[in-house]
């Protein structure tokens, strides 16, 4: 059994986390973490041998941080943080080693539609991108335009494409790529029309961030490809 604790545990996508941790059958819930419960983080490490963390910007990094020093594997879902500082990040000497995976979207269509979108951008002579997200959403642009973004402009040799962010009540998560060339045009869309679009992802990530071999890995394209 896995031991898995979750940070902002009291958040609508961390207690869709905590509901699929729950009932899948090679895992253990052992703690939830989160300010509205009036738990922090540190009280639950001690259980955990991973944790997933759907904070807020300003936490994400030092949670992260907090679990390398521990030995405690980290999956991240929060977006708009700068990751840098877990370039470095070392876990102490007598602890196991443990990763970090920081995935922009765990929806696995939604990695599909990023890794079509690299391939197309060789292709085709232009690109935008367009994200739609739920009014409550704290960054723009999104993770995933802008982890989209990156990986079409490596793979075509070019800069990067323009994004352009949306947040709309009604909203999950929505993101059209745009692609044109002479008399042509191609989109690759994808639509999470619900939180549990995620939950494959944020399981498979769990299981597997034991394994990567570097860290911190961004995208969990690295676990599927």
């Amino acid at each position: 059994m896995i031991r898995v604790a979750v940070a902002g545990a009291a958040g609508r996508m961390g207690q869709t986390v905590c509901a699929a941790v729950a009932q899948a059958p090679d895992m253990e819930l052992v703690g939830r973490a989160d300010p509205r419960l009036g738990v922090s983080l540190a009280e639950v490490l001690g259980e955990a041998e991973v944790v997933v963390d759907f904070t807020r910007p300003d936490a994400a990094l030092a949670n992260a941080l907090a679990c390398v020093q521990a030995g405690v594997h980290v999956v991240i879902g929060t977006s708009g943080f700068d990751f840098d500082p877990l370039l470095a990040a070392r876990t102490p000497e007598g602890l196991p080693r443990a990763n970090v995976l920081i995935a922009p979207n765990f929806a696995i269509g939604a990695v599909l539609m990023m890794r079509f979108a690299a391939e197309a951008a060789r292709h085709m002579a232009g690109a935008e991108i367009v994200e739609l997200h739920h009014d409550q959403k704290l960054d723009a642009p999104s993770g995933t335009a802008k982890h989209t973004a990156r990986l079409m402009a490596a793979a075509g040799g070019g800069p990067e494409p323009p994004i352009h962010s949306v947040r709309l009540p009604g909203l999950v998560a929505h993101q059209e790529v745009i692609l044109g060339d002479v008399g042509q045009t191609l989109t690759i869309r994808h639509d999470s029309t619900g939180r549990d679009s995620f939950m494959p992802g944020v399981l498979l990530a769990v299981r597997r961030v034991g394994e990567l071999d570097e860290s911190p890995v961004v995208g969990l394209e690295r676990l599927l490809f």
